[in-house]
């Protein structure tokens, strides 16, 4: 599946907004390709992981001394694809346009944000207090507070009627960092939460670009599984070692007795040779 949620530059310059979530597929447009896509250059942009611009795509051809190129495509449109987004995909990407290396018109700027849920243990079980981390890896060149403020952007817990939890149920804890980019979810988990979900929503001019499902899975229900499979092999083995035990004597029993008779006939049958010689 390849998921796309764009918004259009509202001062007219030509760039779109794109959410998604971890681990998801997704299609760059590039909105300025002429007619073919040998002369589309796609730039990936991120000064908090790189010092300098990394060229992705080059006049059509794919860079092949990048991190990201297995998980990358061309489209027929010179859209750019992305296969099992990362949060580390986060930032900015241009398609821009090359005639006889000279740039051809303006860029086509595109700023991937990814949203992405963690939690704070690995064995879950009722009792348990456990907190969920969602955070929106968000870069346009400024601060994600700025960011945040700027595209009316924000991020939601809410259950699995879709209803937004808040701060007043005492049963969670909800806390937003101080630049709005990451929202916590901490609550003290009970028996009937086994398979619950619990899901992280990102709202732009409030409309939903994009969230995250977070499962609850019981450890003890896993052990509890495991164990129960042990144990059916187990009832297996010693019914087939009871039922099979009775016939084995028996089986036996009767090569003793043919092996007995055997041995009883052999002198019979040699005097009687030596009669007929």
């Amino acid at each position: 599946m390849i998921k796309c949620s764009c918004v259009s530059g509202s001062n007219g310059v030509n760039e779109t907004h794109v959410f998604i979530s971890s681990g998801e597929n997704v299609r760059l447009s590039c909105n300025n390709y002429l007619h073919d896509c040998t002369s589309t250059t796609w730039i990936y942009n991120n000064r908090f992981r790189h010092s300098t611009a990394v060229e992705l795509i080059r006049l059509g051809i794919k860079k092949k001394d990048t991190e990201s190129h297995e998980r990358l495509s061309l489209g027929s449109d010179c859209s750019l694809n992305i296969r099992n987004i990362s949060k580390e995909d986060y930032g900015s990407y241009i398609c821009r346009q090359y005639l006889n290396d000279k740039q051809q018109g303006t860029d086509s700027r595109v700023y991937l944000h990814v949203l992405h849920v963690s939690s704070s243990q690995t064995e879950i079980s009722a009792g348990l207090s456990v907190t969920l981390f969602c955070q929106l890896y968000s870069y346009t060149g400024v601060s994600c507070d700025d960011s945040v403020s700027s595209e009316r952007i924000q991020l939601f817990w809410v259950n699995q009627a879709g209803v937004k939890l808040t701060r007043s149920d005492s049963r969670y804890q909800i806390l937003s960092s101080s630049d709005h980019c990451i929202i916590t979810l901490n609550t003290t988990l009970l028996n009937e939460d086994d398979n619950r979900e619990w899901r992280c929503e990102v709202t732009q001019r409030d409309q939903v670009k994009t969230s995250v499902t977070y499962t609850v899975k019981s450890s003890e229900t896993e052990v509890s599984r495991i164990a129960g499979s042990l144990f059916r092999v187990i009832v297996i083995i010693v019914e087939f070692a009871v039922f099979a035990a009775p016939t084995v004597i028996l089986l036996q029993i009767i090569c003793a007795r043919r092996a007995g008779r055997k041995d009883s006939q052999q002198p019979e049958e040699i005097e009687i040779n030596t009669i007929i010689e």
